[in-house]
């Protein structure tokens, strides 16, 4: 089983997301599309996907999620403690993206826009789709 995770392909810690993904997704179930690029803006699309909406998206076996509850799925299927985060999907959704939210909306001020991006090895080429 193979899942589609979309992040923004302009913020660092979507981008740090994605290398802290790689390294602990040994099975490589998870596949990387930037939210700009045509896979990105295809799937928005077709699931009718807010295109104010500014967040990572999880799409597995047909159902996409957003925000926390993305973010927490993914960490689910992760090796090494970081899976144990899924535990917070038990947390209310109105809560989880409040903060989820939060940390989104600064996340550029926080930690800047991406400039340049690093030369992907040949495994991150293979798993990265647009």
């Amino acid at each position: 089983m193979s899942a589609l995770i979309l992040f923004d392909g302009d913020c660092h810690v979507c981008n740090w997301s994605v290398q802290f993904i790689m390294k602990r997704d040994p099975d490589g179930i998870f596949k990387f599309a930037s939210l700009q690029g045509d896979i990105g803006s295809k799937i928005r699309r077709t699931y009718k996907v807010d295109p104010m909406l500014d967040s990572v998206l999880l799409l597995e076996n047909d159902r996409l999620w957003s925000k926390s509850t993305a973010a927490l799925k993914i960490c689910g299927k992760l090796s090494g403690p970081v899976r144990f985060a899924v535990l917070l999907l038990a947390v209310p959704k109105p809560l989880r993206d409040l903060v989820y939210s939060y940390i989104a909306r600064n996340r550029f001020h926080w930690f800047g826009r991406k400039e340049h991006c690093s030369l992907p090895t040949k495994e991150e080429r293979r798993r990265l789709l647009d």
